[in-house]
């Protein structure tokens, strides 16, 4: 573990207005100078949220990533012994995704090769900037007192990110632009919890008929009668005379309305991922067939994996490239489809295909040859005899 003294740094990136660390879970960033941040343990209680990310995540974590070296692609498929891989890839996207950036740190051998990967916290990690501005230097707090907190030079640490505005240095989050979403939506469930409860308080209105102005007293022992009787017949069909009629209350149509918010909110939830809301089990857009979606899809998955692959090229010196069709296509139909059309336009041969579908894994490697029959002959038809 290459470990380095404190250096004479600059400014740090990300801090909080009182200069005091952030706490767990929180992003690792400020709004418009101030500490108007939205937590992740406020956005996962949020179910757009949290469906999109676990999607999005788990989709990313089922792609294939393919290095042209045997040592990178070794700690790709295995980064934590600890966990499984793709429980490790899932919980690192879900970090990128809320976050805006994701952390890990490379524990490597006295060779420098890697043996495990830790995936770390934000509010565990503290980027700094030497004066020079020849890199970025990064504190570390680790979780187990024997270590505490290091000093870690940029090869040390798998640092993700994914929009920024200072030329890459650190990412900025999703959920900045969601802020005034989320604070209408917590606002809109307040409201229409509140307006429901307000409408089931009250349920009907008992009208007496003909019997002119009566006080309170009596209204209110009409009321606690109506309700014994309501109660005593556990939904069973309740009596009245013909100076008595009921009418239970309804919702009202605005109160209906409130409860559509939801639909709005998962509209720009999957906005700002870039991700069609229809997976959002919204209506989505009903002129875009299957495939737009799909291709919508898969270039939204392309951009956040374009983030990790650019990292991972840099950190492990290795060409490393991306294979989404597993999370998009991932009973390899439409595949097998693809290369069908192109055998039948005869652009590629049995052979070729045969590999090609073999290498995806849709057919076993020890599957025999197959034996085709010979064709019949219609009555009538003669073989070709040689003169």
């Amino acid at each position: 573990m290459a470990v380095f003294k404190p250096p004479k740094i600059s400014n740090m990136f990300a801090a909080t207005s009182d200069g005091g660390s952030l706490d767990d879970g929180i992003v690792n960033f400020l709004t418009g100078g101030n500490s108007d941040y939205v937590s992740v343990r406020e956005a996962i209680h949020n179910s757009d949220l949290y469906s999109l990310v676990s999607q999005v995540s788990g989709d990313l974590a089922s792609s294939r990533l393919i290095a042209d070296a045997t040592r990178a692609q070794g700690i790709l498929n295995n980064p934590d012994q600890r966990t499984n891989p793709h429980a490790f890839w899932q919980s690192f996207f879900a970090q990128m995704l809320f976050n805006g950036e994701a952390f890990a740190y490379r524990w490597r051998n006295a060779n420098g090769q890697d043996q495990r990967w830790e995936q770390l916290r934000p509010s565990q990690v503290q980027p700094y900037i030497t004066d020079d501005g020849s890199g970025l230097l990064y504190q570390v707090s680790f979780d187990e007192p024997m270590i505490g907190t290091q000093f870690f030079g940029q090869g040390d640490i798998i640092h993700v990110r994914l929009m920024s505005t200072n030329g890459g240095l650190t990412g900025i989050s999703p959920l900045t632009a969601l802020s005034n979403e989320l604070n209408v939506k917590r606002e809109s469930d307040k409201l229409t919890i509140q307006a429901l409860k307000q409408s089931i308080n009250a349920n009907g209105v008992l009208s007496i008929k003909g019997g002119g102005l009566i006080d309170w007293k009596t209204k209110a022992s009409r009321s606690k009668q109506f309700m014994s009787q309501y109660t005593a017949s556990n939904g069973g069909p309740i009596v009245l005379d013909d100076l008595e009629d009921f009418k239970p209350l309804e919702i009202k149509s605005n109160v209906a309305a409130l409860l559509g918010q939801v639909n709005w909110t998962s509209t720009q939830i999957a906005k700002v991922y870039g991700v069609p809301d229809s997976y959002l089990n919204g209506t989505g857009d009903q002129q875009s067939s299957l495939d737009q979606i799909k291709g919508l899809y898969a270039n939204a998955l392309n951009r956040f994996m374009s983030a990790v692959v650019g990292e991972l090229n840099t950190k492990l010196s290795a060409n490393i490239m991306a294979d989404v069709r597993p999370a998009i296509d991932p009973m390899g139909d439409n595949y097998l489809g693809m290369l069908a059309n192109i055998v039948k336009q005869g652009a590629l041969g049995q052979n070729q295909f045969e590999y090609l579908v073999r290498k995806q894994g849709y057919l076993p490697d020890d599957m025999p040859i197959a034996i085709m029959p010979k064709p019949t002959m219609k009555g009538g038809d003669k073989e070709d005899e040689e003169n």
